[in-house]
């Protein structure tokens, strides 16, 4: 994050600097406020970049095997160019290449989820893939495949059939 704030700083500088060469070139007949102006306008230009950038950069960095199952886009009223093109926030990735099968379940699959968000930390989350019923459920010490043991009911969440996550793990 310091490293984005830093060369936020140089293409404001950037942005002076052109204002200044364009003042020279005229001059100095080109208003004096092209200035803050195209310094502002740089730096605004290179944060709006970098959110479009963010996702296809994370997602370049994946190792081979993880997967992106889901990519979630965003619009937000202070991101007013985000209404004609949507920005993507935050995805999630699979670690297909490292998934486990179920000794006494083979339609159940370990697999980790990564969660990533813009300016966050990942985070992964363990779960649990069911291929026969299309479904999925967090990961616990308490977990069960035994449909007998009552003592720790799971939570399981329906997914679609083409869902990219029972695709790219099932598959």
């Amino acid at each position: 994050m310091i490293w984005e704030l830093i060369a936020t700083i140089f293409a404001g500088v950037g942005g002076a600097g052109i204002a200044l060469l364009i003042r020279k070139i005229s001059k100095q007949n080109a208003p004096k406020w092209l200035v803050p102006a195209l310094a502002g306008l740089a730096m605004l230009g290179f944060q709006v970049q970098g959110e479009y950038d963010w996702y296809e950069h994370q997602a370049s960095l994946l190792p081979e095997g993880v997967v992106v199952v889901k990519a979630v886009e965003e619009k937000a009223p202070w991101r007013p160019w985000s209404y004609l093109y949507p920005q993507t926030m935050r995805f999630i990735a699979a670690d297909v290449a490292n998934s486990a099968q179920n000794k006494i379940d083979p339609n159940l699959i370990l697999v980790d989820l990564y969660f990533f968000e813009r300016r966050s930390v990942a985070k992964r989350v363990p779960q649990i893939v069911d291929c026969l019923q299309g479904a999925r459920t967090d990961f616990t010490q308490n977990f069960s495949a035994s449909q007998q043991d009552n003592n720790h009911k799971q939570t399981w969440h329906q997914l679609d059939k083409s869902d990219a996550l029972l695709t790219s793990v099932c598959s």
